[in-house]
């Protein structure tokens, strides 16, 4: 039986691995054979590979790797076990690819339609990439850690990093590679947000079950996250409902509608963007977790 449980969770992710897969290669192609050929630049560790492989030289795919491994670990220690394989899944593709599209003839030297195709195509696949649980670049898990131990919010944190970043395109490209690089940057910013369910970082959720002790305890033990037990009843059965609301990030999402499979896949689960969260949804994991008590 556990053979064939572990064989159904395998099969599970399939689907999810082909369209991490397919958007790593989008990311890498337009990245070879649109931007980079044209001095334009991506944002995160990305960016900050790029920059050093024009000065110094080398592998592209390599500086890419290096400095990721410290974000894949703490991926692992913040999300768990699966997101981090995803993320070394979607990586080891990614910087393949790299290479691969590396000697591909580029499409245009007009650097109008450069910036243009090649934010849309890297929009595409980083969404891609996001929505089905992976990830090619480990600012947005810094993000998260930092915004855990500040009032900055991941959105924020992510903006500052890559201010940084493209200010020294500025130097290294000359300043309209750079200004491009920064449309480039907000081209993809939007088009992730179209494909990966919305960019806004925080996400309110609803969840209608009535295993609200099992989803709340892996919730917390999981992710991190707090959660509100809220009493309700059915307007048309009558019958007491419990509804469990939680505020998670974008990149945790996925990991969030995994927990509520598992745990109840019956729930009734609604998702909406947050614009601001004041206050802080993210607590110290206790020695033991109480019990979920219904008294009033």
């Amino acid at each position: 039986m556990k053979d064939k449980s572990l064989t159904y969770k395998i099969l599970k992710q399939i689907p999810s691995l082909i369209f991490i897969a397919i958007g790593a290669t989008m990311a890498a192609a337009a990245l070879e054979i649109f931007l980079i050929p044209n001095s334009i630049i991506d944002g995160g560790v990305t960016g900050i590979s790029i920059i050093l492989n024009t000065v110094l030289g080398g592998s592209l795919s390599l500086f890419i790797i290096a400095l990721n491994i410290p974000f894949l670990l703490m991926g692992f220690k913040l999300l768990g076990k699966k997101f981090f394989l995803k993320g070394v899944y979607g990586m080891l593709i990614f910087t393949t690819l790299l290479e691969v599209f590396h000697y591909v003839p580029v499409v245009t030297d007009d650097i109008l339609l450069a910036f243009i195709y090649g934010g849309l195509l890297l929009g595409i696949g980083v969404g891609l990439v996001i929505k089905f649980g992976g990830y090619l670049d480990g600012t947005e898990i810094v993000a998260i850690l930092l915004s855990k131990k500040s009032t900055i919010s991941v959105g924020q944190v992510i903006l500052i990093i890559n201010i940084f970043i493209y200010g020294t395109a500025f130097f290294v490209f000359g300043p309209d590679r750079a200004l491009y690089s920064l449309l480039t940057y907000f081209v993809t910013f939007k088009i992730i947000d179209i494909v990966s369910e919305g960019m806004d970082q925080a996400k309110a959720v609803y969840i209608i079950t009535e295993k609200e002790e099992d989803i709340s305890r892996e919730i917390f033990r999981q992710l991190g996250r707090t959660v509100t037990i809220l009493d309700g009843i059915g307007a048309v059965s009558q019958s007491h409902k419990t509804i469990i609301y939680t505020v998670v990030t974008r990149i945790e999402l996925p990991e969030l509608r995994e927990i509520i499979k598992q745990a109840d896949a019956s729930s009734f689960v609604t998702v909406s963007d947050v614009s601001e969260v004041i206050g802080t949804h993210i607590k110290k994991k206790p020695k033991e977790l109480k019990p979920i008590s219904k008294e009033k």
